[in-house]
């Protein structure tokens, strides 16, 4: 009974570490995370919902404003007879209730404004996704290029490791120098060096993606992940979708849109509200009723400068747009190239690799089997890690511009849905 309780307790301690951890990562799965809890997103997330109050303020009508003036006579000597100050035959008093009334297009265009204001802090938004999803693919892939780095040294390191130990047997037994096992011994400790750096490089590489994606956990990425999703194959394609969709792109079309509706809103300005109101007037208490009515007339201002700056705004929207729109075309033209160029350069380091690794297998039977040098076996070692190196570097600059393709083409904020 009591070992069962210990085990209970054990489970229970350690369910909290299980739920702590989760992963692996893949790079969608990371920007998933990010796009639902980086702090990079939070503060302009509370822009949409400034904005939708506006749209509450914009539909709000104005307030009945009540106006009291009460009057005194100031000498006593006008007073009727047997009457004090405080009396209502020596006091005039005057109650005003009245309104500012909108004329309907004003409010229309008010609210139209507010409205298309929440639909570009929305569109701004989805930019600001974009931007902090090209950092995440990023600094997943400087963590997945990390990680690999890692693995071939570790590899290297144990197989240098192992040789040390074959030779310390045979230069027990007389079979080699001392100086080729002080030259074995030399590489696995500078291997082990190199990897004590290439780990310290590695965490601190996950800890900036821990911190674009917003999680507390402890993390690891999915180093299976091929990194390839589906894209159009035809620049044509990918050009239309970007000119279509891409955020910035939409913000700016949301710009023009605002643009126009302000417009529409500072012309409806430039006719004046009028303030209507009713008069109860007591005066000396003799009661008097009237209406009130006052309006501004619109001799010198019509609104004439806020009209032509929303007509300026308009043009400038427009004009950002255009060029947006074609800076768009220049990144998506450059990063296609790019982007093949470095598929291409890739497809030619599978017959390296294939050539070192047989090379350095060739070269530890034969050396093993005293049929080469240490010197050979050294070079062939150093050979082989380097073209591994050099593989995976040419991986990281091939998905870097995978990356930039995403980025410029937008399909990087449908990657995260």
């Amino acid at each position: 009974m009591q070992n069962r309780l210990l085990i209970s307790i054990i489970l229970l301690l350690s369910i909290p570490s299980i739920w702590s951890q989760t992963g692996p990562y893949s790079l969608q799965k990371a920007l998933q995370t990010a796009r639902n809890s980086s702090p990079v997103l939070k503060p302009q997330q509370y822009n949409v919902a400034i904005a939708e109050a506006d749209v509450v303020t914009a539909s709000l009508r104005p307030n009945l404003v009540l106006n009291n003036q009460t009057i005194n006579m100031a000498q006593p000597s006008h007073f009727p007879a047997n009457t004090h100050w405080y009396s209502g035959q020596n006091r005039q008093v005057w109650w005003q209730l009245t309104k500012v009334f909108q004329l309907p297009a004003q409010r229309k265009y008010k609210i139209e404004v507010a409205e298309q204001n929440v639909l570009l802090e929305q569109k701004i938004i989805k930019e600001a996704e974009r931007n902090l999803f090209q950092d995440v693919a990023t600094q997943w892939l400087d963590v997945w290029t990390s990680r690999k780095q890692l693995d071939l040294l570790t590899e290297a390191k144990n197989n240098t490791d192992s040789l040390v130990v074959v030779n310390q047997l045979r230069y027990k037994n007389q079979v080699i120098t001392e100086t080729e096992l002080i030259r074995t011994t030399l590489l696995a400790d500078q291997y082990a060096l190199q990897l004590k750096s290439a780990e310290q490089t590695y965490q601190n590489a996950l800890v900036k993606l821990q911190f674009l994606m917003g999680t507390t956990e402890t993390i690891s990425i999915d180093t299976s992940d091929r990194f390839l999703y589906q894209l159009p194959t035809s620049l044509d394609s990918l050009l239309k979708q970007a000119l279509t969709s891409r955020s910035d792109v939409q913000a700016l079309k949301s710009v023009v849109t605002v643009s126009d509706a302000n417009i529409h809103l500072q012309k409806a300005f430039a006719w004046p509200q009028p303030e209507l109101g009713v008069i109860y007037n007591p005066q000396n208490t003799i009661p008097y009723v009237g209406i009130y009515g006052t309006i501004e007339l619109p001799v010198f201002s019509r609104n004439q400068g806020e009209i032509k700056k929303a007509v300026v705004l308009k043009q400038q929207a427009e004009q950002q747009l255009q060029t947006t729109q074609v800076q768009v075309q220049t990144e998506l033209m450059t990063a296609y190239q790019l982007y093949q160029t470095q598929q291409t350069n890739l497809t030619k380091f599978d017959k390296l690799l294939a050539q070192s690794e047989k090379i350095l297998t060739s070269v530890k039977y034969s050396y093993l089997r005293g049929g080469t040098t240490i010197v050979d076996f050294l070079e062939a070692q150093r050979s082989w890690l380097e073209t591994q190196q050099q593989y995976y570097e040419t991986m990281q600059v091939y998905k870097q511009s995978y990356i930039r393709l995403l980025y410029v083409s937008g399909y990087i904020n449908q990657l995260a849905q």
